[in-house]
């Protein structure tokens, strides 16, 4: 009885050369994939701490402008009350005082509403500002998940 040599059972079909290219084949695959998988994620963390970077550079300059404008508020408002101060120590009757009080009162209104429309505008500006960055990156990301 002969025995066949070529049966992939056998142990002379067996070839190592044949499972030494395999496994190394395997290995490159895994080392590529690796390193792939590696780059993917240093970009990320260098793309992350860019957004957080920049989220902080807006809200520090956006915290400026407020502060800025709040200032100027009350630069404002104490000039104007100042200023009805003096027109206030030259009145000479009653209804002088009434008609400076109501023209103050009304002018006083008016910048009141100004202001707070100015602050509320800087306000939301920043608040814009500041999650724009994160918004892309999220986008980004998104985006990322999409095309793959």
């Amino acid at each position: 009885m002969a025995y066949k040599t070529d049966d992939i059972f056998s142990f002379s079909a067996f070839d190592p050369a044949k499972l030494t290219e395999g496994f190394r084949e395997f290995a490159e695959k895994g080392a590529t994939q690796s390193r792939e998988a590696y780059a993917k994620m240093k970009t990320a963390a260098e793309e992350a701490t860019k957004t957080v970077e920049t989220t902080l550079q807006s809200a520090q300059a956006g915290s400026v402008e407020l502060g800025l404008k709040a200032i100027d508020v009350m630069r404002t408002n104490a000039d104007m009350s100042l200023s009805h101060m003096e027109a206030l120590l030259g009145v000479k009757s009653v209804s002088e005082l009434i008609e400076l009080q109501t023209a103050y009162i009304r002018k006083q209104a008016e910048v009141t509403v100004e202001q707070a429309k100015s602050l509320q505008d800087a306000t939301r500006k920043l608040a814009e500002d500041v999650a724009k960055p994160g918004k892309d990156a999220a986008e980004k990301v998104m985006a990322t998940f999409k095309a793959a």
